[in-house]
Order: C-alpha cells, then structure tokens, then sequence
C-alpha cells in the first residue's frame, strides 16, 4: 500500500504524514485533534483519495448513539406491516437497517471510514465502540448473525476537543494533534488553494489574518479555511492593499470581517478596539 503523503491541494506537516501512515500500519484508528477549520475532516478525504480507497462518512451529532453505527431494528415499521398483512414481517432482516460501520465491514475492498467529531456525542459514545473497532465485528441480536469485517478498514476519527475521551478508547487509538500552521505553512496552503492570488495581497493579508489570532480576549479564533474564505472574498473584491494595512490607519478591524469573525463578541471587542485606536491616533 502507497504511503500517505501531502497532496496537491493538502498540506500535511510531517509529523502528519508520519501518523496516518503508522495508524495505517498498526491498524489502529487514527484519532485526531486540533482547532476547528484547521482541515481535520478533509485529511479523511484526502488519505482516502491518495490510497485509491472509498470514503465512508460517520458524521457524530448530541443525539448519536453507537448502536447506529452497528444497525437499527425497525420495530415500528414491522408491526405497522404487520397490522397491514403484509408478508415482509415474517423476515426480521427486512427491518433491520444498516449503519455505517456494517457498510465498512461488507465492503469488498478496504474502505476508509471517518467517524466525524466524536466529542459531540455521549460520554459512553466511544466506549461503545471499543468492541467492535478492535474486533471489528459485531453480532446482531434480532437475526441471530455476525457481521465480520472481510477487510479491516481505516478508520480516521476527529475530534475538536470539546470533551475528554476516555482513557480504555484512547489507549487503542493513534493519536495525533494538528497544531496550527505557522507561517511558511500557511503561505503554501494558501498559494495551494489560489495559486493566482496576488503576492502583495496574501503578504498582507497573512499579517492581518495573524493579528487578529493574537487579539486577547477574542472567543473563536479564525483558523484555516476562515482564511481561504475571507481570501477569496478579498479577491473577487479586489480589495486595495491600503484597506488591509490596518496598524498604518488605526483601523483595526478587518474589511469583509464577517468571513473571520464568528460571533458578536468577538465583532464588539474588534469595534471597540478600533474605537480605541482611533482616539488614540
């Protein structure tokens, strides 16, 4: 099997690279961590493509259950078919449906499955899991079969840290955090995503993008694609590089702020930051 490395349109650190390819290894789940928007979930889509894999998507709400991963029993669909006569009661299959999990596991290749902010979930969300990702079968009550993986699938989990995970899950995962890209890094996703933007441009909203991450106080930090956002919309506005050069003005709070900024906090402490700024000036 190829080894993961960066692709045209995903910078990976090494230390990336280096973890995708020893969870692959050890067949071990590859839990990763790191701010929002910092590229977690297209990492997922970017292993399965560069290995040739198809891409089965998990995506965790509050209200998942692990059980559906595995498969669900329709009872109310049954004995509404029942009440009816209908003759598809008389099998138990027709009401089970299958989840995600089951789809990997009666796949005919190997598959990549991405279980999607697991921190979202119940506390006992991934200790429900630990069976079968290390077994990686289950058994279904109502039918009286087990369903056995015919190939083990990666499996790639994210998580934004909003809760702890328990220990028994971790200790069977590969762990990996993405921390935030630093400068350099930066530059090469960016000139990745708009290989035509104007380097004046980039330069000088680099500098905005990094100050405002530096701003005390400030509730939710723009990460990565806020940038690839705000970038395009300062594109198609084609902006004057003037407008970004806010320490020059005493403007302080960005143009188009609302591709950055996520909640009114963080939008009244940049106002009054640039009210300060101005009196000062």
């Amino acid at each position: 099997m190829a080894a993961f490395k960066s692709t045209e349109r995903y910078i990976a650190s090494r230390d990336l690279e280096v973890a995708v390819n020893a969870a692959v290894t050890l067949q071990r789940p590859l839990l990763v961590k790191g701010e929002p928007g910092t590229g977690k979930t297209v990492l997922a889509h970017e292993i399965a493509e560069a290995l040739g894999m198809p891409l089965i998507e998990w995506h965790v709400k509050s209200t998942t259950k692990a059980q559906q991963g595995l498969y669900e029993y329709d009872a109310v669909s049954r004995l509404r078919d029942g009440q009816l006569g209908d003759e598809r009661v008389r099998d138990i299959g027709n009401y089970i449906v299958r989840g995600k999990l089951w789809d990997a596991f009666d796949a005919d290749k190997q598959v990549l499955v991405l279980i999607d902010e697991i921190d979202k979930a119940d506390i006992e969300f991934p200790n429900d899991l630990l069976l079968e990702l290390d077994r990686m079968q289950f058994f279904v009550y109502e039918t009286r079969k087990t369903v056995a993986a015919k190939f083990r699938p990666i499996v790639i989990i994210t998580s934004n840290n909003e809760k702890e995970l328990p220990d028994a899950f971790l200790r069977r995962c590969f762990f990996h955090y993405i921390r935030f890209p630093d400068r350099a890094t930066m530059e090469l996703i960016v000139q990745t995503h708009y290989p035509d933007i104007r380097k004046d441009l980039a330069r000088e909203a680099l500098n905005v993008f990094f100050q405002v991450r530096e701003v005390p106080g400030l509730k939710k930090k723009p990460a990565t694609s806020e940038l690839l956002d705000w970038l395009k919309l300062l594109m198609v506005e084609d902006l004057p590089i003037e407008a970004l050069r806010a320490n020059e003005k005493h403007v302080v709070i960005p143009p188009l702020h609302g591709a950055l900024l996520k909640n009114e906090q963080d939008v009244h402490l940049f106002e009054r930051l640039a009210f300060l700024a101005r009196r000062g000036g």
